[in-house]
């Protein structure tokens, strides 16, 4: 250990929970997404997951150094089985110029902010840009969060909604009826949701981990969205309309290959998985051309660090220019050596 040692001038900031429910804003985090999928991405950068397990408490690590913005860090997503399921979530930010701690997140709700943010980035990389007729499987928070972020990068003509629950698809049809300005109706199945649609959001968690669409449901040049199926044990795509598919773009390719349970069906049905998948970054970067008017084009996510990260940094910047947060009152030491 060196003992030339220093104090960053600059306390850390720590974002409660509360704070980021108040800093949660969709294009600050959108612009963040698209920012960081722009440049160029790695597997150094971006190393994927990280697990430790005893059975008893388990960690799941997301560390990240975007080639955007000025922080890098980690998520890390802490649970115990001693009574029941506890989960606690963290994110720590450091300066990519002096390795100083800058802030430590909740995050709770940032996981849900940006996997919507990504979702909007993906999804406008592969839609026409004409008003969409929008098939949403599901009615809770991701539902909700995620139809709030694809308004701001595609044109809604109309919005058919299915969830089990009829109370909770009427209320979802009734908000967004008035927030969006367009038609959107409550319907009394997944296939009426879907069927004809432009662009279906599949956003509700299978119970059974079955496919939640059919294949048949979905038409010959349709946009999907799929975020749910990211383990290998969960369902949410059927093998036959991952067949059918032009292309699938991929916030993480390895992790969606090989880490979805879609994909692994899929590639165990015969289909040709790696030919058809691209990452998120070369589509945004125009090495891997998308036609989003032709053919079925599948936007899957699975989640990563440097989502978690860039988007915390935009949560940082808004809370120091509102004056929102906890400065703490110490720091860590950062060592030469």
């Amino acid at each position: 250990m060196s003992a030339d040692t220093s104090t960053p001038a600059q306390r850390p900031l720590f974002l409660t929970d509360d704070d980021v429910e108040v800093l949660s804003d969709l294009r600050s985090a959108i612009n963040a997404i698209r920012a960081a999928y722009s440049a160029p991405t790695d597997d150094k950068r971006n190393p994927g997951r990280i697990f430790a397990d005893s059975g008893r408490e388990w960690m799941r690590v997301m560390p990240s150094v975007p080639a955007s913005g000025r922080l890098f860090g980690t998520k890390s997503i802490n649970g115990s089985f001693a009574d029941g399921l506890h989960v606690s979530y963290l994110i720590s930010l450091f300066d990519k110029e002096t390795a100083g701690l800058v802030a430590l997140v909740d995050g709770n709700r940032v996981t849900g902010l940006r996997t919507a943010a990504a979702s909007a980035v993906g999804t406008a990389a592969i839609v026409p840009d004409r008003p969409l007729t929008v098939g949403v499987i599901g009615s809770g928070f991701e539902a909700q969060s995620h139809v709030a972020a694809l308004s701001l990068v595609t044109r809604f003509a109309s919005v058919r909604v299915y969830s089990p629950t009829a109370r909770n698809r009427e209320a979802f049809a009734a908000r967004f009826t008035a927030e969006l300005g367009v038609p959107v109706s409550a319907v009394e199945s997944a296939e009426s949701a879907a069927t004809g649609a432009d662009l279906i959001l599949c956003a509700a968690r299978s119970r059974d981990e079955s496919p939640t669409i059919e294949a048949s449901w979905v038409a010959d040049h349709a946009s999907v969205v799929s975020i749910g199926s990211t383990t290998p044990a969960q369902r949410e795509l059927p093998a036959k309309l991952i067949g059918r598919a032009s292309v699938v773009v991929a916030d993480g390719v390895d992790e969606v290959v090989h880490g979805s349970g879609d994909m692994l069906a899929a590639r165990a049905a015969g289909i040709d998985v790696d030919g058809i998948t691209t990452s998120l970054s070369a589509v945004l970067r125009e090495e891997r051309p998308v036609d989003r008017d032709r053919g079925i084009r599948i936007y899957k996510s699975t989640g990563s660090g440097l989502q978690d990260i860039v988007v915390a940094e935009a949560l940082v910047d808004l809370a120091r220019e509102r004056g929102i947060g906890t400065v703490l009152p110490v720091n860590i030491v950062t060592t030469s050596k």
